[in-house]
């Protein structure tokens, strides 16, 4: 299956990548950091970094969390300790969830 030439985003998941992109941007200046040095400290190309800064939804969660927790912003307003406490929580409860969700047959009408 071709991959689709564009996606399409809400304006909410767009605004709120623009919101963080913004404001790794502005905790990176107020930390005098270069778009180099950031960069170099989170692994990342520095094109990558201008990418996150702009609110690109293109890029990796797994590089905007690491770029994002470099200049200090906390994403989920906890410690690494409630944060480990909440995962452990949340392991427990999936672990009783059905592994997948599936929708209910439909009926079918075959009385001619």
């Amino acid at each position: 299956m071709p991959k689709p030439a564009s996606r399409s985003y809400s304006r909410y998941g767009r605004d709120a990548a623009k919101l963080l992109g913004q404001s790794i941007r502005l905790a990176r200046i107020n930390r005098k950091l270069t778009i180099e040095d950031l960069a170099e400290r989170a692994g990342l190309s520095r094109g990558l970094v201008q990418r996150i800064e702009r609110g690109d939804m293109g890029c990796a969660i797994g590089a905007v969390f690491e770029a994002a927790a470099i200049v200090g912003i906390r994403l989920f307003d906890a410690d690494q300790t409630t944060m480990t406490a909440r995962i452990t929580s949340n392991d427990q409860i999936l672990t009783l969830l059905p592994q997948s969700v599936r929708n209910p047959p439909k009926a079918v009408k075959d009385d001619f």
